[in-house]
């Protein structure tokens, strides 16, 4: 995994995934319909050991992967979010996965988003991020667009969803773009 510094947002941190990280919570997570309903993941069964075995694949790579924990001790850890990094074009692919439910809707995932986009591309100098979801997952796209991020195409009925084709909408934000973002709007 390539190195990262801990990486402190407004709502929560991001900490290089340990193994302290790798707990039944986390599993807990990924057997839990709600949590994997728009994630590829609802096609996977989870255990520890298959667990331990993604996060062992960032070892001597230079993508990252990290936990996402919330300010407040009471929730803790409560998802993760990884970057794949393609070194030779400066570009990273995000994902991410807020399981733990008692944080939904309190913007942890957006904070947890900028956070990493910032790092990657004002840090790291990196031209670009991307990110693929799809079309039904309104959350997820509020997020990109909170962080500047503009569709660049669809795949038309990519997935098969709950017995129902959706398309793939990839999107992405260049570092001029996303630095607009974090600018204040003027008075």
């Amino acid at each position: 995994m390539a190195q990262s510094p801990i990486l402190t947002g407004a709502k929560c941190r991001l900490e290089p995934f340990a193994d302290q990280h790798l707990t039944a919570r986390y599993v807990g997570w990924l057997g839990d319909p709600a949590v994997v309903r728009h994630s590829e993941q609802r096609h996977r069964k989870h255990d520890l050991e298959s667990c331990r075995a993604y996060a062992a694949s960032f070892a001597g790579s230079p993508h990252y992967f990290w936990a996402i924990v919330a300010n407040d001790p009471a929730l803790g850890h409560i998802g993760n979010i990884n970057a794949y990094l393609d070194s030779a074009n400066r570009v990273a692919d995000v994902g991410i996965l807020v399981g733990e439910r008692a944080s939904w809707g309190k913007g942890f995932g957006t904070d947890a988003w900028l956070t990493a986009c910032r790092f990657l591309l004002l840090d790291q100098n990196l031209r670009k991020v991307t990110a693929g979801t799809l079309a039904n997952n309104h959350g997820m796209l509020a997020v990109m667009r909170h962080a500047g991020m503009r569709e660049e195409g669809r795949r038309r009925r990519q997935a098969l969803w709950e017995g129902v084709e959706v398309d793939m909408v990839e999107a992405g934000v260049m570092r001029d773009e996303f630095a607009a973002v974090l600018k204040p709007a003027s008075a």
